[in-house]
């Protein structure tokens, strides 16, 4: 409390005396103007030069303030009814004791700017509490002085305090509280009164504590948002902010013990819960987008939906069981080579300059790789349409794979109808090809006669393929800044291969796993395999048990094809196309 000297000349020149600083035989004051601070001169002792001040000396050294301890007027007055001594507190951290007669004490909780939190319980209207006019007051005083006794007792042992109701700008008194919109502000008093008397305090956690929950609230909602999928870590988050804020409601009324709200909830479970699941969405939809890329053009789109809706995708690497497919276009090599040795002496013959030669070979070799391309087109529309995963094109042939990245029980049964259709489906290639190539020959003989040259006719190839069943590594392979491929290798790709290498023409071989498989899948197609004997495979030590899948059930158009082409125009087909009846 400043002396009044100071507190006088606070007034015209807006000193800031919260901010004042002690310093060598002065106080220095700052203007709330900006102005140059005011200062006032001390004594070696501390003291004020009053001389300086009023123009006197002092007759007792004068301090330029005191200090005071001034209770708020609820705990006075509950102090009064209990008897509390306000005058030997002790004052610890977090709490302010009182003691009073017969042994009473009070524990008053309090923050780290020994704040009160008050217990808001009593209303204007409780009934426990009588308000009346005070107007009435003084005049019953007035008769009670004149002699007449007062037989009121409504204020007979009661804390009383007095407050305004008016609504005047210099007598108004009437404000809002936690219960109430409009109420006399003395209440605050009898609350605070109230919550010592009857020792009900609103108690707080420490900081610590509170830093504690806010991590614990935080470490909860990364948890439930990481682990589940976005919809059920949300209702999750939402339901422990529920049960949160429902337990802090419950504390509150039954102990008024307070637990805080805004930063464990909205800090720590809400805001995280939002950055993660908007990190998880960004996320998620670069590798939805990954995923697109790397399978929407080797997988059919049923299967790059099942793995959108997968919760958990795994194509960096992983154990799998699937069933491997390889399927080799036969007579390419001997074609081309065919090609290259009818285009070098179509060179020589025609005497071709260096130009118009490479020009020529370069057409040549765009025929050849439509050609193929043709064929392997053929066999990977048939995979993908089997769900089936196209993994590479190695030369002319094509590797593909059932069982990753969608896991499938009927990968067997899937590859295998895959394997037939593709046999089928090169068969009636070959059918409309052949037919062209009759329609050729005649054309060539009239354009023979006119000396025109013939038009090439076009060339037939087959298709061998091998298929087993077993446990692969499966995942990308390469490298993610240039190239990667989704591939399987192991030793039972290994077979797959093999088994396509002994396969021929026109036949489908599988191992002893697929063939069982398709026993359980399918009895029927797998009473149509016949049993071959046992390969002596490179890189495995016992032989392998096959069987060859029976694939020629064919319709009147094959049969058609079989009897008045095949069977009667061989010179028309190449030597290495497969009859119907499966042997060269």
């Amino acid at each position: 409390v400043w002396h009044p000297e100071i507190q006088r000349l606070v007034r015209p020149l807006t000193l800031d005396l919260s901010r004042a600083r002690m310093e060598d035989q002065r106080v220095i004051f700052p203007r709330l103007d900006g102005e140059t601070p005011f200062e006032v001169p001390l004594n070696k002792d501390g003291s004020l030069r009053m001389e300086e001040l009023t123009g006197k000396p002092a007759a007792i050294p004068q301090w330029p303030y005191k200090t005071q301890r001034i209770w708020n007027l609820g705990i006075i007055i509950a102090a009064r009814t209990l008897g509390l001594d306000l005058n030997s507190p002790i004052l610890r951290p977090g709490e302010i004791i009182l003691f009073g007669a017969s042994g009473i004490e009070r524990r008053i909780p309090v923050d780290g700017e020994n704040f009160l939190y008050i217990n808001w319980s009593l209303r204007l209207n409780d009934p426990r509490i009588h308000s009346t006019n005070i107007v009435g007051l003084i005049r019953a005083d007035h008769w009670r002085s004149q002699g007449d006794p007062d037989d009121s007792k409504a204020f007979k042992d009661k804390l009383v305090v007095v407050g305004s109701t008016g609504t005047g700008h210099n007598i108004a008194d009437l404000g809002a509280t936690p219960l109430d919109k409009e109420t006399p502000l003395v209440m605050k008093h009898l609350n605070v009164a109230n919550s010592i008397i009857t020792g009900q305090f609103i108690r707080g956690i420490d900081p610590g504590a509170e830093l504690l929950l806010i991590v614990v609230m935080g470490i909860a909602s990364a948890f439930l948002t990481w682990k589940l999928r976005t919809l059920a870590a949300s209702f999750a988050v939402v339901t422990v902010l529920v049960a949160y804020t429902a337990a802090s409601a419950v504390l509150f009324l039954q102990h008024r013990y307070w637990l805080p709200l805004v930063l464990p909830l909205a800090g720590g479970l809400v805001m995280n819960h939002v950055c993660l699941v908007t990190y998880r969405v960004l996320v998620e939809q670069k590798e939805r987008h990954r995923i697109k890329s790397v399978f929407s053009k080797i997988v059919s789109p049923n299967v790059v939906n099942e793995l959108l809706k997968a919760e958990e995708i795994s194509i960096s690497g992983a154990r799998r069981r699937v069933t491997v497919f390889f399927a080799d276009v036969r007579g390419f090599t001997r074609v081309t080579d065919e090609n290259q040795a009818k285009a070098d002496e179509y060179i020589r013959a025609h005497q071709l300059p260096p130009a118009e030669a490479d020009a020529y070979l370069d057409e040549q070799a765009r025929d050849v790789l439509n050609t193929v391309n043709l064929y392997l087109g053929v066999i990977v529309d048939t995979v993908i349409k089997h769900n089936g995963t196209l993994d590479k094109y190695i030369g002319d042939c094509v590797m593909a794979f059932w069982g990753a990245p969608a896991p499938s029980d009927r990968q067997a049964l899937d590859c295998v109808r895959a394997a037939i259709d593709s046999q089928r489906a090169i068969y009636q290639l070959n059918l409309r090809r052949a037919l062209e190539n009759k329609r050729r020959e005649e054309e060539n003989a009239v354009r023979q006669a006119l000396g025109q040259p013939p038009v090439p006719a076009l060339t037939l190839l087959a298709l061998g393929s091998g298929i087993n069943t077993g446990t692969v590594t499966v995942g990308l392979m390469g490298s993610d800044a240039l190239l990667s491929n989704y591939t399987v290798f192991g030793r039972e790709v290994n077979l797959a291969s093999r088994l396509e290498g002994v396969s021929g023409r026109g036949r489908i071989i599988v191992s002893d796993t697929t063939y069982q498989e398709l026993k359980r899948l399918d009895a029927e197609l797998a009473a149509t395999c016949i049993a071959l004997p046992p390969q002596e495979v490179k890189g495995f030590r016992d032989p392998v048990k096959i069987f060859e899948v029976q694939w020629r059930e064919m319709d009147t158009e094959m049969r058609t094809f079989d009897t008045s082409i095949l069977t009667g125009r061989r010179d028309t087909l190449p030597t290495d196309f497969t009859a119907p009846s499966g042997r060269d």
